[in-house]
């Protein structure tokens, strides 16, 4: 079931039949840079498990994002809590297979998750977080209407990594 569509993508809830597309983009070095790597099997797995998790928990999680003619995977967008700092913020997030790079398909899913979190859900801010060396990813979220608000660092596979908050509010 689609329950966001825009001009050219339809957004649904992820399955287990989603595997190999997610692994995909998962398990590829370069799309997994601003995470220290790819995953394996075992963590995309893990990385799935969590999406629909989430569903049940909060309703929310990373969607699939597929084109709108030929219903191809393209990649993912969506909405989870993430800690920051010592609150709980309701996060933005996209990653796309890298064969579709570059065709405006995050910025066109993000704002569309956007507005369906102001507009659906009743949210008064959202936010994207950022490794700082993802400039791919920060130009979307200024695309989407968020400004960079705070930093902090988080971890991954034994790195610390500056992260950089950015913020989008209701009405402005």
């Amino acid at each position: 079931m689609y329950f966001i569509e825009t001009e050219r993508l339809k957004i649904r809830r992820l399955s287990i039949s989603d595997f190999d597309n997610i692994k995909e983009t998962l398990e590829d070095p370069l799309a997994m840079y601003a995470y220290e790597g790819a995953f394996n099997d075992k963590e995309t797995e893990a990385w799935l498990e969590r999406q629909l998790d989430r569903y049940k928990e909060y309703g929310l999680g990373l969607w699939a994002v597929e084109d709108k003619v030929t219903s191809e995977f393209l990649g993912q967008c969506g909405l989870t809590y993430q800690p920051w700092n010592d609150e709980k913020v309701l996060e933005i997030g996209y990653l796309f297979n890298r064969r579709h790079w570059g065709k405006g398909y995050a910025i066109e899913a993000a704002k569309a998750t956007k507005e369906f979190a102001f507009n659906t859900l009743g949210a008064k801010e959202v936010c994207s977080i950022i490794r700082d060396t993802n400039t791919s990813s920060m130009r979307v979220a200024i695309r989407n209407g968020m400004l960079p608000r705070d930093t902090s660092i988080k971890h991954y596979k034994g790195v610390d990594m500056l992260h950089i908050r950015f913020v989008a509010e209701k009405g402005l």
